[in-house]
């Protein structure tokens, strides 16, 4: 699960380019000429109070909103070369194809399948066998299963629920749930990891994993990590990079200390003194 190093990664370019990118759903703007850039190896999150356009930005990088003004671009490598793409109007189960998985606010498990199904369902996304192969169970079918149920093992032990492989997902711990669907989307062999609120409503303890799992998957995995979070202790405890959204715009951008720092992000976000880092 070691980190390679990439084309990219080796000039420095950013991977992903947010370029200007504008979003409305009729009269009411979610996204306002945000832009931002994600480079090789960084932990980057995206803060604001509700209804900033966090997840709405998120849904534009995966295809599920496509905006009216803007471009975002991601570089992909597969197999040595590095190539660019646009993201606008391009399919969700594409996006996912070029390296980019996501989890979600609220956890969509598929609740009457086991961990291990769950995951393997992540991991299958990339494997090439047809109804052709899988009916008349062709030897490379049947590799390609030996090698998922590996791989589908191999997620759940990095996640801590190799133990629980073969639990009924909703029987979980809502913190395990959350790591569950993390290994289902480190499954799909993203170069980009978009995390949406992966602390939300687990315990401390519960945190404090979540964080060491991220850094985990940034150190052992090279896996890039775009977070949405409230948890302001967890934010600043993983990330590189903080960028801050208010009203659908960029207020502030730069080291978490530099962001904690900011007059505007403190009067649109953190609040006063006295919050103790968490987020109102």
């Amino acid at each position: 699960m070691s980190a390679q190093p990439t084309e990219a990664a080796a000039t420095g370019r950013p991977l992903v380019v947010v370029d200007g990118v504008t979003l409305r759903f009729g009269g009411v703007v979610s996204l306002d000429d945000v832009s931002l850039e994600q480079h090789p190896g960084e932990i980057l999150s995206v803060i604001g109070p509700n209804g900033a356009g966090k997840t709405s930005l998120f849904n534009c990088l995966t295809g599920v909103y496509t905006p009216q003004q803007g471009g975002i671009t991601f570089a992909s490598t597969r197999d040595g070369a590095t190539r660019e793409h646009s993201l606008v109007g391009m399919k969700p189960h594409d996006i996912t194809r070029l390296g980019i998985a996501r989890t979600f606010q609220n956890i969509r498990l598929f609740n009457a399948l086991t961990a291990f199904e769950n995951v393997k369902i992540g991991v299958e996304a990339h494997q090439r066998t047809g109804p052709v192969g899988a009916m008349l169970r062709l030897p490379r079918t049947r590799r390609e299963e030996r090698e998922g149920d590996a791989r589908t093992l191999e997620l759940l032990d990095f996640v801590g629920l190799r133990s629980r492989a073969n639990e009924v997902s909703a029987s979980l711990p809502y913190g395990g749930q959350r790591r569950l669907e993390i290994a289902r989307a480190l499954g799909t062999s993203p170069q980009l990891l978009l995390l949406d609120e992966p602390a939300a409503g687990t315990t401390g303890a519960e945190k404090i994993e979540l964080a060491e799992l991220i850094r985990r998957i940034r150190t052992e995995m090279g896996v890039m990590v775009l977070l949405i979070e409230h948890d302001m202790r967890l934010v600043m405890s993983v990330t590189d990079r903080v960028v801050v959204l208010n009203f659908g715009r960029v207020i502030a951008a730069g080291s978490p200390a530099d962001v904690q720092r900011d007059p505007a992000v403190i009067e649109a976000y953190l609040g006063t003194a006295g919050t103790e880092g968490e987020a109102r």
